[in-house]
């Protein structure tokens, strides 16, 4: 049987190693899920903002104010 001593009976023993790992898997996990909810927010703010201007182009038609002219290229002036 192992020998306890006074200090060692409610102290656990981890390697330095074992905190670092731990402490730096936590840290990604944390950076990933902010990541990813970032991602997830663009990409919904992106979706109602091409609907809101689909929707204004459509009013805009219907109303007769604007006509949607295709967009030109530009062109190169050569020399």
């Amino acid at each position: 049987m192992a020998v306890l001593m006074k200090n060692s009976v409610f102290k656990s023993v981890v390697p330095a190693r074992d905190k670092a790992e731990n402490t730096t898997m936590i840290a990604r996990s944390i950076a990933e899920a902010e990541v990813a909810a970032r991602e997830a927010k663009t990409a919904r703010l992106r979706e109602l903002r091409l609907a809101k201007e689909a929707a204004e182009v459509e009013a805009a038609q219907a109303a007769g104010d604007v006509a949607v002219k295709p967009t030109k290229a530009k062109v190169k002036k050569g020399r």
